[in-house]
């Protein structure tokens, strides 16, 4: 028996030695008998227990060697094959032959939209602040005089986190506008931009999730004058030198005065008048003057500073933008429709 065990094993270590794998097929073969997890070598362990004690450390000897031999073999065998392979591509290559065409990535189209609306308000001063999406209670609504009790909540009912009353998905990025005047004094000049979060129904013009970029000017002697030309300017970039706007008094919360600012864009074509229902006016944002109680609420001296705050959704301007007819078509990752933007940034 203990002869027979012998020369087992010096006949596989002799096959290893001897074997020449011509392809990668081959190799395959090669690894799978000597090198893979159900190789010939191993099941020979366990005849340890067979072989007499005086022989058991020479027989554990051959047996590593066996191993070590299959194991190197391999990998010298495994380099040489991928080395003839890439000597017979670089003779086969043809240098001066055009290359393969790269599949270029787009831009989507709510970032191209963020991006030109962040350009908008750098060029006179404004900087781009970014906080969390998760949020607390007391940023996301109390800060901004939106109290427990205050029904304007409803219109903001959102998804909190599990067995948490206090933690939850930001519904609107007012949430940075506190946090950035809880932690520094004015002058203060940002734009927030972000993804926000609404428990709301999916529909063509609705969504669960989407994006906003809001706004904040706090210095000493703001004034309505002020949000007005600075809302002019951006509608002016954003849609066309010669386009006029509107103020009409609104309610929010976190402003007084409030408004919802329009943009003219006339009746001129089928898709102006279908998107301003024939009036020619476009509702865009929300603005308004900072509420004094914001304000004492950050830690801002309100008979001292004023400021003035607006909002936009995103999706909104992109759809009128592109003349994109369903909102969901932002979220389903179709490379069809997202193409069509690759060239607009």
């Amino acid at each position: 028996m203990s002869v027979e065990i012998f020369d087992t094993v010096k006949g596989i270590i002799a096959e290893i030695e001897a074997s020449q794998p011509a392809n990668e097929e081959a190799l395959e073969q090669f690894r799978l008998r000597y090198v893979g997890t159900k190789n010939v070598i191993k099941p020979l362990f366990g005849e340890i227990k067979n072989v007499p004690n005086e022989l058991k450390k020479e027989f554990g000897q051959l047996l590593n060697t066996a191993k070590e031999t299959a194991e190197a073999k391999y990998a010298a065998l495994k380099e040489q094959l991928e080395g003839s392979s890439e000597d017979a591509g670089a003779q086969g290559l043809d240098l001066s032959a055009p290359g393969e065409p790269l599949s270029l990535g787009s831009r989507h189209p709510v970032a191209i939209v963020m991006n030109r609306i962040i350009r908008i308000f750098e060029r006179i001063g404004f900087v781009v602040a970014d906080e969390r999406e998760i949020e607390d209670d007391w940023h996301n609504f109390t800060a901004m005089n939106t109290p427990e009790d205050h029904p304007a909540r409803d219109m903001q009912d959102t998804f909190y986190l599990q067995d948490s009353l206090t933690m939850l998905l930001r519904t609107h990025t007012s949430s940075v506008q506190a946090r950035v005047m809880t932690s520094q004094q004015p002058p203060i000049r940002i734009i927030a931009p972000g993804r926000v979060y609404r428990n709301e129904t999916v529909s063509a013009r609705s969504h669960c999730q989407f994006h906003q970029v809001e706004g904040l000017y706090v210095d000493e002697n703001v004034s309505f004058a002020d949000m007005k030309q600075t809302l002019l300017y951006f509608a002016r970039e954003m849609f066309g030198p010669q386009v006029s706007i509107r103020l009409r008094p609104s309610y929010f919360p976190f402003t007084e005065p409030s408004a919802e600012m329009d943009v003219y864009l006339g009746t001129a074509t089928e898709k102006d008048y279908r998107l301003t229902k024939g009036t020619g006016w476009l509702e865009i944002m929300g603005c308004g003057m900072v509420d004094p109680q914001v304000l004492d609420n950050c830690g801002i001296d309100s008979k001292k500073y004023s400021g003035f705050a607006f909002g936009m959704g995103i999706e909104r301007q992109a759809l009128r933008l592109y003349d994109i007819g369903d909102i969901r078509l932002f979220f389903e990752n179709d490379v069809r429709f997202l193409r069509q933007f690759a060239a607009a940034y």
